[in-house]
């Protein structure tokens, strides 16, 4: 593929800053989407565009505000890093039809990205990607645009805070002043990234006591591969966790979208178990009823929960370009996928790091008790799930490995009987115990990623070693 071909994968356009990813193709980029929505009809309308703190996003986000008041759109574009979920409730609260965020999320630092989002906050399905990438000219030459100072003075680009009317949103949403006299020590990772503030904004001054680390900005994410809130990335916070004698670790990823959790004994909770623990959140401790929606990536305690509960669970591919048109089909109650993205019924359909976080400490208030103790409370209740994730660089021709695994078909699978497949986002082996086995290839990054998911943790090894037999590669070293 050359190297100014842009595709939109799993969410949005990634590519290497100064390699693929320089000025030109990102006004490319925003051209195509302008095309798209004036195609839609959306001419004259406002289209928000925000930003993250990687290198030159702030500019990044410029370039691409140029090229939108040029296409007869207005832009709010946002006066400092914004996290994602804030962009996109800002599409909502201003009466927009969409929105650029310039961000990679969790890509390594020499990365970034170009996510784009509908008039509800939520990420476009494939088929409008598609349109989009079909609208985005060749070359530069064929871009048109208008110099920032000069669409700011027109008032076709307006600098705005999007910060108080998702924050008066949020109090709707969760009760703030429960949290914040609650008493609990809570440790903040936002990565280096655009979390940084929020949760002493939001639940600090009061008897919690909110404290943070890697919480300015940085691009290179000292400490960590990448801004990811999974291990390797978290073990600095999840150390500090037990040297301060927190109570908890809340993580957002570099665009804060995302929740990493870790416990009061400075153990990560993984994105699987923290799904679960979020729905039954929902349904048991608010009592609240209605679909969920899932990625076949992410945990099989949910559709158990659905049968024990009597609401409807829906899965997807893997993604929000998935995840966001089904909850808005079906008004879901929850919505999520492995990465650790979750999205909430009256909110937008995108995920949200910052209110998921809040959602998890609502829950440590109401029941009194710590993450090691929902868990427990949790497996109690539905079962126990462990999970577990290898991820093995690739370049070259996928087909191969495709060809090897979709005709594979084992009897067993780290000693447990295949019961099923399926081949609804990459290739997934369904086992006996009610977890599963799935070989996909990344849709923002080129990895081949091998997950798992079992009732016993022992098996997690084997299962995983059988699926990289399968797909016939080899794991990284630190695997």
């Amino acid at each position: 593929m050359p190297r100014n071909d842009i595709r939109f994968g799993t969410d949005g356009w990634r590519g290497t800053i100064a390699e693929d990813y320089t000025f030109a193709n990102v006004r490319r980029a925003a051209q195509g989407f302008a095309r798209y929505l004036l195609d839609q009809g959306h001419r004259g309308a406002w289209v928000v565009v925000g930003y993250d703190k990687r290198f030159h996003s702030e500019n990044f986000a410029a370039a691409a505000a140029e090229v939108l008041a040029a296409h007869d759109l207005r832009v709010y574009l946002t006066q400092e890093a914004t996290p994602t979920p804030v962009i996109s409730y800002a599409v909502v609260d201003k009466g927009a039809v969409a929105a650029i965020n310039i961000t990679a999320s969790h890509n390594p630092p020499g990365d970034n990205g170009f996510k784009v989002r509908d008039r509800h906050g939520g990420a476009l399905p494939p088929a409008a990607l598609r349109a989009v990438e079909a609208r985005i000219p060749a070359t530069e030459d064929a871009v048109v645009r208008v110099p920032l100072a000069e669409a700011q003075a027109q008032g076709r680009v307006v600098v705005f805070d999007p910060k108080p009317a998702y924050i008066a949103h949020l109090r709707e949403l969760v009760d703030l002043e429960r949290i914040r006299d609650a008493g609990l020590k809570v440790l903040v990772d936002p990565m280096w990234g655009n979390g940084a503030g929020w949760f002493p904004r939001l639940i600090g001054g009061g008897r919690t006591v909110v404290e943070e680390i890697h919480n300015v900005r940085n691009p290179i994410f000292p400490e960590m591969k990448r801004p990811e809130p999974i291990p390797p990335n978290v073990d600095v916070g999840l150390a500090e966790t037990v040297r301060r004698g927190a109570d908890v670790l809340i993580i957002n990823d570099g665009d804060a979208d995302r929740l990493g959790l870790g416990d009061e004994h400075g153990r990560f909770v993984d994105q699987l178990k923290v799904y679960g623990l979020l729905a039954y959140y929902f349904l048991e401790v608010r009592g609240e009823r209605g679909p969920i929606v899932k990625t076949i990536s992410t945990t099989a305690l949910l559709n158990k929960m659905g049968r024990q509960y009597g609401v409807p669970v829906y899965e997807t591919g893997v993604g929000f370009k998935y995840v966001a048109p089904k909850m808005l089909e079906v008004n879901a109650l929850i919505g999520g996928e492995e990465s650790g993205g979750y999205a909430f019924r009256n909110h937008v359909p995108e995920r949200d790091g910052i209110l998921a976080g809040l959602y998890v400490l609502d829950m440590m208030v109401r029941l009194n008790k710590k993450p090691s103790e929902l868990v427990d409370l949790l497996f109690r209740a539905v079962g126990p799930t462990h999970y577990k994730r290898i991820d093995v660089p690739f370049q070259g021709d996928r087909g191969p490995i495709e060809a090897r695994v979709r005709a594979a078909r084992p009897a067993t699978i780290g000693g447990l009987k295949v019961v099923g497949f399926r081949d609804l986002d990459g290739y997934q082996f369904l086992l006996e115990d009610g977890g599963w086995l799935l070989i996909r290839f990344s849709g923002t990054e080129p990895l081949l990623r091998v997950y798992c998911e079992t009732t016993d943790p022992a098996r997690l090894d084997a299962i995983l070693h059988d699926g990289l037999r399968i797909a016939g590669v080899t794991p990284p070293a630190e695997a």
